[in-house]
């Protein structure tokens, strides 16, 4: 059976606006956040999104562990997505923390 997350104040199905999120790293993060008031799904993902990507696009200047953070940052991006669509609410260890708090 699946879980009913609400409508979102956007119109679209909440669990593919979470996916969406993710979708361009920390811009889409601010704009989902922005946009949608309704739906605490969507706004924790999009927060999360905004937090994670936006201190893995600072990171991946250093030197020697650039090119880490960026296939790391990759993985990490994929799974998001895909939790997103499964209708988790993955939370990062920091991150995940603060969203809760923000959405």
């Amino acid at each position: 059976m699946a879980k009913n997350y609400g409508k979102t104040s956007l119109g679209i199905d909440p669990k593919i606006a979470a996916v969406l999120s993710y979708s361009l790293g920390w811009v889409t993060g601010i704009v989902l956040y922005l946009l949608e008031n309704d739906n605490k799904y969507v706004r924790f993902h999009a927060i999360q999104s905004v937090i994670v990507f936006g201190i893995l696009n600072f990171l991946v200047y250093l030197p020697f562990f650039g090119v880490l953070l960026g296939m790391a940052g990759f993985v990490l991006w994929l799974v998001l997505m895909v939790k997103a669509y499964q209708g988790e609410y993955f939370k990062l260890p920091v991150a995940g923390e603060w969203a809760e708090k923000y959405k």
